[in-house]
């Protein structure tokens, strides 16, 4: 039972939308440590975001309060590998590949709609960050049904900005480093265990070629990466029936883009959060027969209530999933399905406008997220 389930519940604990803003792509879990013998997956996900905002402030005679972003988000796909090999009957090793942050940010759809506010020609502003992580696990297993584990993550990570005709940034691609460490218990005849992780910061010294006005210079700025709390857990309550779930803190408030010229401009961060965040995930798994199971599954993060960051102005999101894992042999195909209200965000207003104005309201949006995991025992 455990196998099977487990396959649906940990596709449909990480097949979601960003948390934080929409920076935020692979939601990490220690899962295939507890999975038996040598094993590897294969992850797929598909996320469609509908995100658009309306300008609440007039800047000028052509950008006016009431102008539509239209959408700014674009669909993004996530790829993502895992390896779990055992070294000998208490010690195994652990890697995954994945993409931890990124963004695709489109402002093309009212010309009138200026990205974060400010000056300039609003012909349409774009961002995107790209990133590959990847993680290194070792874990032992202790006679007691403790385990403990720990581990290096490498990141590579690269953005580039375009505001209007006005403002132009790409920065070089930095690969840094940090850990993580956690501690595990597992009763595996029925199908219970919790995993409490925990990853370090990753800190990016980055180099910039900023373009403002026409004129253009190389500067030095810091991002973090934030450090990470993530509570997993699942137990059965029944003959092929199990409940799991995951509580996740995020340190969002140490993450901030910003740019030094940019900053020198507008007297702003280009990205920031006013709040850390608490994600929440539960689920039910039930198996139907020997070759087929499936979940059903619920997510929720509070929003804050502070000002988003234009790259992803969302704040919280509730969530509902379902999955279905097709057995054969020691091959599992699970395939999932989620649905997200995305919570209701406002942008600051950059100078000259007094700290704490609204610049736009980002209402009623939603996601669409689709994951395929391909996984085997050998």
């Amino acid at each position: 039972m455990k196998n099977t389930l487990t396959a649906a519940a940990t596709l449909m604990l990480t097949t979601s939308i960003a948390s934080a803003g929409g920076v935020e792509r692979a939601v990490p879990s220690v899962g295939l440590l507890y999975e038996s013998g040598d094993y590897l997956e294969l992850n797929f996900g598909y996320v469609s975001p509908e995100v658009s905002g309306t300008q609440s402030v007039t800047v000028s005679a052509g950008s006016q309060a009431g102008a539509d972003s239209g959408n700014m988000t674009k669909d993004y796909t996530q790829l993502s590998l895992g390896y779990k090999s055992d070294l000998s009957e208490n010690l195994s090793l652990a890697l995954i590949i994945d993409q931890p942050i990124g963004a695709a940010v489109d402002y093309s759809g009212d010309t009138s709609y200026l990205y974060g506010g400010g000056g300039g020609n609003p012909e349409g502003s774009s961002a995107s960050i790209d990133s590959v992580g990847i993680t290194t696990i070792l874990n032992y297993k202790m006679d007691n049904s403790v385990n403990v584990y720990g581990g290096l993550r490498a990141i590579r990570t690269s953005g580039e900005v375009s505001l209007f005709t006005t403002y132009e940034m790409s920065t070089s691609e930095e690969t840094d480093y940090g850990y993580l460490v956690g501690v595990g218990w597992e009763r595996p005849e029925i199908a219970a265990r919790v995993a409490l992780t925990y990853h370090s910061e990753i800190t990016h010294d980055f180099e910039a070629d900023e373009s403002q006005g026409g004129s253009g210079s190389t500067t030095e700025f810091s991002t973090t990466i934030p450090q990470s709390v993530t509570l997993e857990g699942q137990t059965g309550v029944a003959a092929d029936t199990l409940v799991f779930g995951s509580i996740r803190w995020v340190d969002w408030t140490e993450f901030d883009i910003t740019p030094v010229g940019y900053e020198a401009a507008t007297g702003d961060a280009l990205v920031e959060y006013d709040d850390d965040t608490i994600t929440y995930n539960i689920g039910v798994g039930r198996r139907f027969n020997d070759a087929w199971s499936g979940a059903v599954t619920a997510g929720y993060e509070a929003e804050n209530d502070g000002f988003s960051g234009n790259l992803g102005p969302t704040d919280g999101n509730t969530s509902l999933g379902v999955a279905l894992t097709h057995t054969m042999d020691n091959i599992r195909i699970t395939g999932g399905v989620r649905h997200i209200w995305i919570g209701d965000a406002e942008t600051e207003a950059p100078a000259p406008f007094p700290e704490g104005t609204t610049f736009s309201e980002f209402e009623d949006n939603t996601a669409w997220a689709a994951g395929l995991r391909v996984a085997v025992n050998f």
